[in-house]
């Protein structure tokens, strides 16, 4: 079945939400994960400059929140920036289901969705400013979708990356840990939760991307 999102604010615009993000660091720049994001950016830069292209796979328990939202603001912060890098993936060491509450994050933050399925879900999630998609659901981190070497593995739980110390194929791997949302599922903090996990991501993969741009115009 091929359901459209009822919940997605004509109003709303990605790039009024990422440019708003950007403001934000501006006037209280981060320093979480800096040395993460500092070598991470190091070696997208330096593999890029090499072959051209990089790929991304971004990897925790479920494949479900964390790591979805990391996959979608990895692709949609190079459009916003006009960069195409790194190819975005992302897995589990486990398959759920891509949660209905990460999708009404994106949708708060302008993206549009399309689900399609009922049983672990596909997504197709839009950005028609920027004339790109992608598409989310939940599977393995060895899927065979995703790539199987030269890749960087980027952990996004505690749980992840303490239980897979080893992700076959990937040349670097790198703990971007967040916090997990799902702790506020069902109660009057949900939205709120979701989306501050949506805003902390997508200010990652700004600082990220900058980071990439400036090592790549180094001479």
């Amino acid at each position: 079945m091929n359901m459209k999102s009822d919940h997605l604010n004509p109003l709303a615009m990605v790039s009024e939400y990422l440019k708003r993000i950007q403001n934000k660091r501006t006037e209280n720049p981060e320093t979480r994960h800096q040395d993460h994001l500092e070598s991470l950016s190091s070696w997208i830069a330096a593999e890029y400059k090499k072959t051209g292209t990089t790929s991304l796979n971004f990897i925790c328990t479920h494949n479900s929140r964390r790591s979805q939202f990391s996959q979608v603001w990895c692709h949609m912060v190079q459009s916003w920036m006009g960069l195409k890098v790194a190819d975005a993936f992302s897995g589990g060491t486990e398959v759920t289901a891509c949660n209905e509450r990460t999708v009404a994050a994106l949708e708060r933050a302008g993206l549009g969705s399309d689900k399609q399925g009922s049983e672990n879900p596909r997504y197709l999630i839009t950005a028609p400013e920027f004339d790109t998609e992608i598409t989310l659901w939940s599977k393995t981190y060895d899927d065979d979708l995703n790539p199987k070497s030269g890749f960087a593995a980027i952990m996004t739980c505690d749980h992840a990356d303490e239980n897979c110390p080893f992700v076959p194929g990937a040349v670097l791997r790198v703990p971007l840990t967040y916090t997990d949302p799902k702790y506020a599922d069902d109660s009057p903090e949900e939205s709120s939760a979701y989306d501050t996990a949506c805003e902390t991501i997508a200010t990652d993969m700004i600082r990220l991307f900058i980071l990439v741009k400036e090592k790549i115009n180094q001479a």
